[in-house]
């Protein structure tokens, strides 16, 4: 094979949970500064996200707008933070911007003082989840089929019914 795109994490996890987990991104790595078109792949054209991106739905409804089928979202959530909205954010991507989401997780302990929350997940895009592995390590399959997701997109049209004209108008 060979590298097609290289996509740096925008969005860094710079979070504290009281007294259960704290993380500072921001103090090892830097934010990357784009984000990359959509790549092409016999599935379908991917758009490329990690892990934290996915709290950020600007930039997955980017990447449907410029053509991405399947976002993807690599990630190691937190146990707090993955068993609370995991499983929510990845359907709510899935069905805002009428894509497959896949969405491998790292799971278990990263260090003495990091548990991952794992649940890889593949969902559709009407939302219903169509693959996933718990929470200990695993593999799953999940078909993706481009017609269905065709379908859905001429059912409910939502994108063409976007209305950016209004977004970022309503002042305090």
């Amino acid at each position: 094979g060979r590298m097609v795109a290289a996509y740096r994490k925008t969005h860094l996890c710079d979070v504290e949970l009281e007294g259960r987990v704290a993380m500072r991104e921001s103090s090892f790595t830097n934010p990357g500064t784009e984000i990359v078109p959509p790549v092409s792949t016999p599935a379908g054209k991917l758009g490329l996200s990690i892990c934290y991106d996915l709290r950020f739905p600007e930039i997955s409804l980017a990447l449907r707008h410029a053509g991405a089928e399947i976002l993807t979202y690599p990630s190691a959530f937190t146990f707090p933070t993955g068993s609370a909205h995991w499983e929510a954010l990845l359907r709510a991507r899935a069905i805002e911007c009428q894509c497959y989401v896949v969405a491998a997780a790292q799971t278990g302990r990263n260090h003495e003082s990091r548990v991952s929350y794992g649940h890889t997940l593949v969902a559709d895009p009407w939302g219903t989840v169509v693959a996933q592995c718990g929470e200990s390590p695993g593999l799953c399959y999940a078909e993706i089929d481009l017609e269905y997701l065709r379908r859905v997109r001429r059912e409910i049209p939502v994108h063409s019914h976007r209305r950016p004209d209004l977004y970022g108008t309503v002042e305090l």
